[in-house]
């Protein structure tokens, strides 16, 4: 697909807004001085700061794409090298940042290669516009800044016992985690692509139902929750004492059952006619072999 030029231009932005985001989490992080946990979210909420006066500045909520897809990889990096004591990477932290370095990049990938530029934003924050009685950067600040930013924060809670607590060795839920972990990212690239092989062939209202979206309506976010859950096997893995950070999956699956998937879900409904028989039979989320129609 050639580029277009206004493409072009945004991707120039992005990388520009690369350069300002990524910098300020790395020195949030290596120089407030503070417990890990709270350093962690420290640096997450001024690189999200940094965000949402690029978002302001573009008048554009999906810039904020950028930053969620290289934060926990970045954090992983940095508990690694910059909290966990000095000297080579043991097993789990390996592991660790192979799973997160994994998922970073298919989800940076994905959306760089899908975006069709600053031109475009995520129908969800309009739609949360319309319905808000909030000035649209309240919007913006609220719904994609503020609750993000809470999300991943709590989802990288498990990397501080996972990076610094434990044996040095590879336990069997270590390897579940790393199965998990994997496994899920896989699972959200198999999703995507099938769905991007669809949407450029489809006929008007047709529905999804192949592949893994036979087997259930969202498998992207079910491979999504899967990988904040590989994380909180590694810290339950390094201690038991860590299972009170299973809060981020937990608040994350929440989001998407509560929110997410609904909201896609009465869109599809008003767009696609098929997709009420659809629905009566496939999982909203967890892949389960479809049940017959009448």
């Amino acid at each position: 697909m050639t580029e277009t030029s206004d493409l072009k231009a945004s991707r120039r932005t992005i990388l520009r807004a690369y350069a300002l985001i990524i910098p300020s989490a790395l020195a949030s992080w290596w120089l407030w001085p503070s417990s890990p946990q709270i350093t962690l979210g420290v640096g997450l909420a001024v690189s999200a700061g940094v965000a949402f006066a690029l978002i302001v500045k573009l008048d554009n909520g999906s810039v904020f794409d950028a930053w969620w897809s290289v934060m926990p990889p970045l954090a992983a990096l940095w508990m690694a090298f910059g909290v966990a004591e000095g000297g080579p990477l043991n097993a789990r932290q390996t592991a660790v940042l192979v799973v997160t370095g994994f998922w970073g990049t298919r989800l940076t990938l994905n959306w760089w290669r899908d975006w069709p530029g600053l031109h475009h934003e995520d129908w969800r924050f309009g739609l949360l516009a319309s319905r808000w009685p909030l000035p649209v950067w309240a919007v913006r600040l609220v719904a994609v800044i503020i609750s993000q930013t809470f999300l991943v924060y709590v989802g990288l809670l498990p990397l501080h016992a996972a990076m610094t607590q434990g044996g040095p060795g590879l336990g069997v839920l270590d390897a579940i985690a790393l199965i998990v972990g994997v496994g899920a990212t896989t699972i959200e690239l198999v999703a995507d692509e099938q769905m991007k092989i669809f949407a450029e062939r489809k006929a008007p209202g047709e529905v999804m139902d192949r592949g893994l979206w036979r087997l259930s309506r969202h498998p992207n976010y079910f491979g999504e929750i899967g990988f904040w859950v590989s994380l909180w096997l590694f810290a339950l893995a390094a201690t038991p004492s860590a299972w009170w950070t299973g809060v981020g999956a937990l608040t994350i699956t929440v989001m998407f059952v509560t929110f997410s998937i609904p909201t896609l879900d009465e869109r599809s409904r008003e767009r696609r006619a098929g997709f009420k028989d659809y629905a009566s039979r496939t999982p909203a989320l967890i892949p389960w072999p479809r049940r017959q129609g009448p």
